[in-house]
């Protein structure tokens, strides 16, 4: 029975391993990213400051341990076989949510998934033990009061960390500037100041001053002269920082080195617990049991895990050195660009998120509030804040996501929130807390603009339901795991564990089976489908004749749907052209598969002969799908989002266009429905007149651009690319025309 607990606590500390490599690679970036964003140094010298963080993080991160140990449970209330129990589903639990989250593409936080599986763990067997048991109470069990503390530690870290971002940035930017460069002289160095001192006082007084590896007396002299200390810390660095500047060394970049450096001490010292926190914690019990538990698996109480942890050194530099080396050679790490970055950039771009009704509303209601505010204000405050938020004038490094301001702000607030949560016990999620602090001074930027804030909003409002998506899940399935462990013992132990080691190794191969044997499952029933060559060949054509006349009358309804949309802002009638596109697309693709079957069951000289056209006949249906789709897009996200409407120059100069179109189209269903091809080449011949004066306007409006100064950029934009679009839906026409004339041609 001994062998199966040595089994156990080896596996836990596989699975340290193993999450420490994962965590880290998921979770690195939210150390790096101001640094690289705002290309304050080589990528080397940032991840070389980084790893002194890890490690000294690291070794100051044994506090930490005691969440994972009595931090959610009450263990001199539980058997060594219950803990070990609870210990297990936890990282059982931790694999499962974490391939299961990473295959879906969704976000997750190992700090709240560990929190969540302790308490889901903890909170099943609590209901079996005082059913066994009345005596017992759920404060007997659970630590309540901690574990509540915990809970509302994470979740209102979001809403501080984005509250204090937004704070902070706005008054940083009031004082610098964009053009920041030109406010340094006497500001800098009470910034910097304040921003060393800060770190000081987190890193070196409540961090290092609370480690359990200095003396009593020095921690008793610290606590006693901390005022001192920081006045010598805030005059010392001031001063420092004024010397620095007139030297002509960019002080912010130090602050964004030292930021990164207390992060990444942070990130270590906060989320350390989550890897290795329940491993070691497990190996104590280990060792408490068989120093004292005389075999008694079930009746040997775990008083030992009610005080603090004595996490060996060598364990958290071991755990240090095993982060470092995640860090540094991980290709996500280093290459990937983060939610974060691409969230709080400057300027505007490719955004990753698309367009929410709850983001659009809330846009909308911050909009509103935004103009009452406006109109309050005096018009000399407004028209000198409006100065000191001019964009405009931002310096930005090339190839920068923002400017060395927000990074240093991003990083230190970070930092500060993370490494307080840290000193009083709290797993706070480095993740999020990164997160929300870059959002808020992002939106204190003003980087959210009209024609950005949608998708931004969307995008944290995904971050955000990610996490909790993932605490309800990580609870619900680690008392489910910890549930069957309980009654099934060790058995179903050991299976848990073979089942993690299952879905680490297969999971990809898996997936790709799956689909694999639907692909041929599908192929098989189409196969089983036999006609007569003939009958297959009289059917097929008329299918085909059926379905491409039928897509022509499609498109050009859908296409004057698109454009009686952006004419009158019609949101609604946008969203009846996606739907229909999206089921018009899906049963083209089943059209496509049959008639490829049928294909194969026709005459032989038939099929050879026919089968160029059959396909350009197919694939053109196609691209009149994809060609609408890619017209309505931005049709629908330019009108959804209530930006500039198309002005009526641009309604009047495409009128003469779009009647041309529709009569081309009308023509083309016409002869592909009656196969009777006399208009073939004057419908040929006007189409191509048509993208003629089609590519004469998107001239005319590239010239008329240039001369407004991009004053109307983002319509412009979006009117050439229906010009585009329009030009393309043509060709597909003409080439759909020539496949079922060519397809047909011999068949009256």
């Amino acid at each position: 029975m001994t062998e199966i607990y040595f089994l156990i606590v080896a596996f836990l500390l596989l699975l340290a391993v193993f999450d420490l490599f994962v965590g880290v690679s998921n979770d690195a970036v939210n150390f790096l990213n101001s640094a690289i964003g705002a290309k304050v140094a080589k990528f080397r010298t940032v991840l070389f400051v980084a790893s002194v963080g890890i490690l000294i993080g690291a070794v100051m991160s044994a506090g930490m341990m005691d969440v994972a140990r009595h931090g959610i449970m009450r263990p001199d209330n539980y058997s060594f076989e219950e803990v070990m129990t609870i210990f297990l589903a936890v990282m059982v639990t931790d694999v499962i949510i974490l391939d299961t989250f990473n295959s879906l593409g969704l976000p997750t936080s190992t700090t709240v998934s560990l929190v969540f599986e302790l308490l889901g763990g903890t909170f099943i067997l609590a209901m079996l033990k005082m059913h066994a048991d009345p005596s017992l109470t759920i404060y007997d069990l659970l630590n309540s009061d901690k574990a509540l503390s915990v809970i509302i530690a994470i979740f209102v870290s979001v809403a501080i960390a984005f509250f204090f971002g937004v704070i902070v940035q706005w008054i940083s930017r009031i004082i610098f500037t964009f053009n920041y460069k030109k406010h340094l002289r006497y500001t800098i160095a009470i910034f910097g100041g304040i921003a060393f001192t800060s770190l000081a006082y987190f890193i070196f007084i409540t961090g290092i001053g609370k480690s359990p590896y200095i003396s009593e007396a020095a921690r008793q002299w610290i606590e006693t002269n901390t005022m001192m200390l920081m006045t010598v810390f805030f005059v010392c660095s001031t001063v420092l920082m004024e010397i620095l500047h007139l030297l002509r060394i960019n002080v912010f970049k130090l602050i964004v080195l030292a930021g990164t450096f207390a992060l990444a001490m942070a990130f270590a010292g906060n989320d350390l617990v989550n890897f290795i926190g329940v491993p070691l914690a497990g190996l104590d019990a280990m060792q408490d049991f068989l120093a004292n538990g005389n075999g008694n698996f079930d009746t040997f109480m775990m008083t030992s895990l009610m005080s603090s942890a004595k996490s060996p050194l060598l364990y958290l530099v071991l755990a240090g050195i095993i982060m470092i080396i995640a860090m540094t050679t991980s290709k996500k790490a280093q290459n990937v660009v983060k939610t974060s970055v691409d969230l709080s950039r400057q300027d505007e771009g490719d955004e990753m998120f698309g367009s929410s009704r709850a983001a659009r509303s809330i846009v909308r209601a911050t909009q509103d509030m935004n103009a009452a505010v406006t109109k309050i204000l005096p018009p000399r405050m407004r028209k000198w804040i409006d100065n000191r938020f001019n964009k405009e004038e931002a310096i930005l490094a090339d190839g920068a996501a923002f400017d060395e301001v927000r990074a240093a702000v991003n990083l230190v607030l970070a930092a500060m929130l993370i490494i307080f949560g840290t000193n009083y016990k709290l797993p706070l999620s480095t993740t999020y807390v990164t997160f929300m602090v870059a959002m808020g001074s992002s939106l204190a930027d003003r980087a959210w603009s009209r024609e950005s804030a949608v998708f931004r909003v969307t995008g944290v409002i995904s971050v955000i339901g990610g996490w909790f998506v993932t605490a309800g899940v990580a609870f619900a399935v680690c008392a489910i795991v910890c549930a069957m462990m309980h009654f099934g013992g060790i058995a179903v132990m050991i299976a848990f564990m073979v089942l993690d080691i299952y879905l680490l190794w297969s999971s990809n191969r898996k997936f790709a089976k799956k689909q694999k044997e639907e692909k041929k499952d599908d192929v098989f029933q189409l196969m089983m489908r036999t006609r007569d060559k003939e009958i297959v060949w009289d059917l097929l054509s008329k299918h085909v004749s059926r379905t491409q006349s039928f897509v022509t009358h499609f498109a050009l309804e859908q296409f004057n749907r698109i454009i009686d949309g952006i004419y009158n802002e019609n949101r609604k009638e946008l969203r009846h052209c996606n739907s229909a596109l999206k089921e018009e697309q899906s049963q083209l693709k089943k059209f496509r598969r049959k008639e490829l079957l049928a294909m194969r069951r026709i005459p032989a000289e038939i099929a050879i002969e026919r089968n160029t056209w059959f396909h350009l006949g197919v694939n053109s249906d196609q691209q009149f799908i994809y060609c609408l789709k890619r017209m309505l897009e931005p049709v629908k996200e330019h009108v959804d989002n209530n930006f500039n409407p198309l002005p009526q120059a641009y309604k009047d100069d495409f009128e003469n266009t779009r009647r041309k179109i529709n009569e081309l189209m009308n023509h083309t269903e016409q002869m592909i429905s009656t196969n009777r091809y006399e208009l073939y080449q004057e419908t040929l011949n006007i189409a191509d007149e048509c993208k003629d004066e089609l590519s004469t306007m998107r001239k005319r409006v590239i010239d008329i651009m240039y001369q407004d100064n991009n004053a109307n950029l983002k319509v412009s934009l979006l009117y050439l690319n229906i010009l585009q679009e329009s030009q393309e839906f043509l060709s597909v026409m003409r080439h759909q025309l020539r496949a079922a004339r060519k397809f047909l041609d011999d068949r009256q």
